[in-house]
């Protein structure tokens, strides 16, 4: 019957095997085996240059480990894991950040003796050119910087051989933040303009298969779609107690079957997956040959998303009926076997907090879902499909099955539409779905940052296209208000609006389950939902 399943899943590591040098006899291997972590994982690396249009989430990861930024969020412990701690933001390629009293100037003050992957030192130049390229190339980053009124070249300045001033019109909380996201890579400028050209000036075309870095981790080896690999940058001066990562090797392989990649992690031929399917998480747990860490993603949510500029879902009453039909406890088990943490069942009437995203008052009451659908002018209900990406299918498809059964009750028949996730993107994009299953991150988990990204202005992120003056309005100002009461009036404000018009039920906080070898300690969630290497040892 062809090859063991023992022997398939040697075949599917063997090219790292050879590359990590395992199969030395003696101390050398098992040294080797102990300083590599291997990283398996069902998405794939699909660039070097975490900027480029289309990059995948794992490229992020490799980009935060590949490249420093100017800053980093801090560390914090919640219920004893690791997190991101996005109000401690401190220097990572910078050693120092002075911040001007009126909030408008940041100096970066570049660590003493750092230099790039090719040996060569890091200067204000590289900076500065770095800086230009995040706000006028054609890629990923300008529009994530420009939330942080960074958008002009000559808000950029060099101070001195270790200098750099970044300058704002005004104050804007998401300046700092800005600067210590993947999409804000520190380039050896030297090295990538010599593969600019004349219609490529920032050399993005080679620096999708190539690096121009200074990171903690330089590339030893990178086949697009499969497996890369990396090795630690012995130079490296950005860590937080200026201490090297302890795994001196990384291979981060693509392995499609969430089983596989659970098998591999048993047999103790990987060490760490953070993308296997909730359903098998408490049988693996059950067996004890692995470790978990789970927490619910901080700074993100999965929701039902109604399209606030389609019949009849531009009706709020039409939304509030249908949040009242819905069965949530039940969507919540049966989709994600209760790993993870609700944002449903609050009971307020304005906002409690400006902490979001927060549980919000969506509770299942049918006789009101009935009398809201009657004052909607639609007591005999209607027809409409409700979708989901396939990718999302292990979660959704449940959930979607509960959904049709509940709006059955109060007359609204659903028909179930499973969409390929390229087509699906396409059609809400276009505003052609009418409701539908969506998640999202919000990398910085400020309220204004987070409602103006996903419940305002006519952009990608806003998936139901929702338009409501006040809340705008609101967004707008948040964003550069320094008084610390103001601000949280506002982000309050601006939930309550949320909750009240129902442009999208946010419905939980998926976990994030790192599955790992027993040994593997210092797993941290970032916003970036990734493995940071920099972080784990083994024990």
């Amino acid at each position: 019957m062809g090859i063991t399943r023992r022997q398939g899943l040697k075949a599917i590591l063997g090219s790292a095997v050879g590359v990590v040098g395992t199969t030395l006899p003696g101390a050398a291997g098992a040294q080797s085996r102990a300083e590599t972590l291997r990283q398996v994982m069902g998405g794939t690396i699909n660039t070097l240059d975490a900027t480029t249009p289309g990059a995948t989430r794992e490229a992020f990861g490799a980009g935060m480990a590949i490249y420093d930024r100017l800053g980093s969020f801090g560390r914090k412990q919640v219920d004893g894991v690791w997190v991101f701690d996005f109000d401690n933001i401190r220097g990572e390629l910078a050693e120092k950040i002075d911040r001007s009293a009126d909030g408008r100037t940041f100096t970066f003050h570049l660590r003493q003796g750092a230099t790039w992957h090719d040996g060569t030192p890091v200067t204000a130049a590289d900076v500065k050119w770095s800086l230009d390229r995040a706000v006028s190339a054609k890629s990923l980053s300008a529009a994530q910087v420009g939330t942080g009124s960074l958008t002009k070249p000559d808000q950029f300045r060099i101070a001195g051989d270790r200098t750099v001033e970044v300058t704002l019109e005004k104050p804007d909380r998401l300046a700092l933040a800005n600067l210590s996201v993947a999409l804000s890579p520190m380039i050896n400028s030297t090295l990538a303009r010599k593969h600019a050209t004349a219609d490529d000036p920032w050399a993005q075309a080679w620096m999708k298969e190539n690096t121009a870095a200074g990171g903690a981790y330089m590339v030893e080896s990178h086949r697009p779609g499969q497996q890369t690999v990396l090795k630690r940058h012995d130079a490296w001066k950005g860590g937080a107690d200026g201490k090297l990562p302890f795994f001196r090797r990384i291979i981060a392989q693509t392995v499609p079957e969430a089983a596989t990649r659970a098998n591999l992690l048993e047999r103790g031929d990987a060490d760490v997956s953070i993308d296997l399917q909730a359903s098998d998480i408490a049988a693996l747990q059950s067996r004890g040959k692995v470790k978990l860490v789970a927490i619910p993603q901080t700074n993100g949510f999965t929701g039902i998303v109604f399209n606030a500029r389609m019949a009849p879902f531009d009706n709020g009453k039409v939304r509030q009926a249908i949040a009242a039909a819905l069965p949530y406890e039940d969507m919540f088990k049966a989709a994600l076997f209760g790993r993870g943490r609700p944002l449903f069942g609050a009971d307020w009437r304005e906002a409690p907090s400006a902490a979001f995203p927060q549980k919000l008052p969506l509770r299942t009451d049918l006789a009101r879902a009935k009398a809201l659908l009657a004052e909607a002018g639609m007591a005999s209900g209607f027809a409409t499909t409700f979708a989901f990406a396939a990718g999302a299918a292990a979660t959704a498809e449940p959930a979607a099955a509960l959904i049709k059964e509940a709006l059955a009750k109060i007359g609204i028949e659903v028909s179930i539409q499973k969409m390929p996730d390229a087509q699906m993107t396409t059609m809400e994009v276009e505003r052609r779905l009418p409701f539908f299953m969506e998640s999202g991150t919000a990398w910085l988990p400020a309220p204004d940052y987070f409602v103006r990204t996903y419940f305002s202005g006519d952009q990608r992120w806003n998936f139901s296209g929702y338009k409501n003056a006040e809340l705008d309005a609101l967004v707008q100002a948040a964003r550069f208000e320094t008084d610390a009461a103001k601000y949280d009036a506002a982000c309050k404000r601006m939930i309550t609006i949320i909750a009240q018009e129902m442009p999208t039920l946010l419905l939980w906080q998926p976990n994030q389950d790192a599955v790992m070898a027993p040994g593997i300690e210092g797993f941290t969630y970032w916003f970036h939902r990734q493995v940071d290497y920099r972080d784990l040892r083994r024990a």
